[in-house]
């Protein structure tokens, strides 16, 4: 026996699929789901409630804290909401769902986050203590429900454009013929 051959099983390169030009993580991770204006709002909306909640977060002293209590909440949950849709919509958890389900929960998350943190960042813009940093978190906190809004705007836009199946007309001038139940 040679040693090319008692050698030549465990030296040989099995090309597999983590080799390539994306290979560990990113082979699971891609943008391309999401077309370019809408990817960007997605980004946009998961940066801007982090920065908000982050600014929001070095706030040390508050004499109404109710509305800085309310603002977090919300900050983190459209966050936390917003990195959801991002990681359902970038890894193969997308093919697993059902596209239409998908698409009508992402309109119904982003148009109730939007609303819900515009409703928190004019509470906290009323019942804050004038800090930069509260200042900084409610300019973020209203970008981003601008920004959660717009995309349900696109969406629903998007929405209206789809046809729409239309009921089958009945044929004029012929009239229908129907037998008596009791015949």
């Amino acid at each position: 026996m040679e040693n090319g051959e008692v050698y030549r099983t465990t030296t040989e390169a099995h090309p597999g699929p983590a080799r390539g030009a994306r290979s560990g993580l990113g082979a699971y991770f891609t943008l391309r789901r999401l077309k370019g204006g809408r990817r960007i709002l997605k980004l946009l909306q998961l940066v801007l409630s982090l920065l908000a909640f982050i600014c929001e977060e070095v706030v040390s002293q508050c004499t109404l804290c109710g509305g800085l209590y309310f603002f977090e909440f919300v900050s983190c949950s459209a966050f936390l909401l917003s990195l959801l849709m991002l990681i359902v919509y970038c890894t193969p958890v997308y093919d697993k769902v059902d596209p239409a389900k998908l698409k009508s929960s992402d309109f119904y998350i982003t148009v109730g986050t939007g609303l819900v943190v515009l409703v928190a960042s004019i509470i906290f813009s009323l019942t804050h203590d004038h800090t930069s940093a509260e200042n900084a978190a409610i300019v973020f906190g209203f970008l981003a429900s601008i920004v959660f809004l717009c995309d349900f705007f696109i969406m629903a836009y998007e929405k209206y454009k789809e046809p729409r199946p239309r009921k089958p007309e009945a044929t004029p001038g012929r009239e229908q013929v129907t037998d008596p139940l009791n015949a």
